[in-house]
């Protein structure tokens, strides 16, 4: 199979890993510290995407931001040491991946989880990607769908080359049209919506591995 873009950059949570049993856990765990209502996995479905502050927000309600900073601290405490007790790989990512090396390809990873969560899961389920290709949540890089992360990952490359977007999120095909990625790709799997991908102006949605792969080789 040959490459049609020289770069892809794919983003994390709902996209090539299904994280979010532990996310789910680890905010429990905060808000159970609280005497605070838990969240269904449903629930918590429609918060992620946005960064790991943004979550515990919504999982909060109208909490002050005293009490969001000290959940957050908890949540990440917990969830640190509990990373990868649910998280797994979607089925035929990994595959996926070895088949864009074998064609070519350089994997990089923006993800709106803070940046030291991404390298242990990168770490684990996919070192082949460089670690220099992997950002996320970091202080001072914004956040999706402003498309700073790609531009942090597409400086390390020549000036004009292609790169394409995969994600699960409105805020990853915004940041990719942002930034001006050759092309905006969705997938039907992750933790939103396809319409929302549609409407944010996503070249196409792939509803299953295979139809990744045709959209990513030729």
């Amino acid at each position: 199979m040959k490459k049609k873009y020289e770069v892809v950059i794919f983003d994390l949570d709902g996209t090539i890993l299904d994280t979010l049993g532990d996310l789910c856990a680890a905010v429990n765990h905060a808000l159970r510290k609280r005497n605070l209502p838990e969240h269904t996995m449903d629930e918590y479905r429609q918060m992620v995407g946005s960064g790991i502050r943004n979550l515990c927000r919504q999982a909060l309600g109208g909490e002050s931001e005293e009490v969001l900073d000290q959940s957050l601290a908890d949540f990440k405490a917990y969830y640190v040491s509990h990373i990868d007790v649910y998280t797994r790989p979607y089925e035929g990512m990994v595959q996926l991946m070895a088949d864009l090396r074998a064609a070519g390809v350089t994997v990089a990873v923006a993800s709106n989880k803070f940046r030291e969560g991404a390298l242990t899961l990168c770490r684990k389920f996919f070192p082949e990607i460089s670690e220099s290709l992997v950002w996320g949540d970091v202080e001072g890089l914004p956040l999706k769908p402003r498309p700073d992360m790609i531009a942090r990952v597409m400086q390390q490359f020549p000036q004009g080359t292609s790169c394409c977007m995969v994600g699960d999120s409105w805020t990853d095909i915004e940041a990719g049209k942002a930034y001006g990625c050759q092309a905006s790709v969705g997938v039907s799997w992750g933790y939103r919506y396809t319409e929302a991908l549609y409407k944010a102006g996503a070249d196409a949605v792939a509803d299953s591995m295979d139809d990744l792969r045709s959209l990513l080789l030729e």
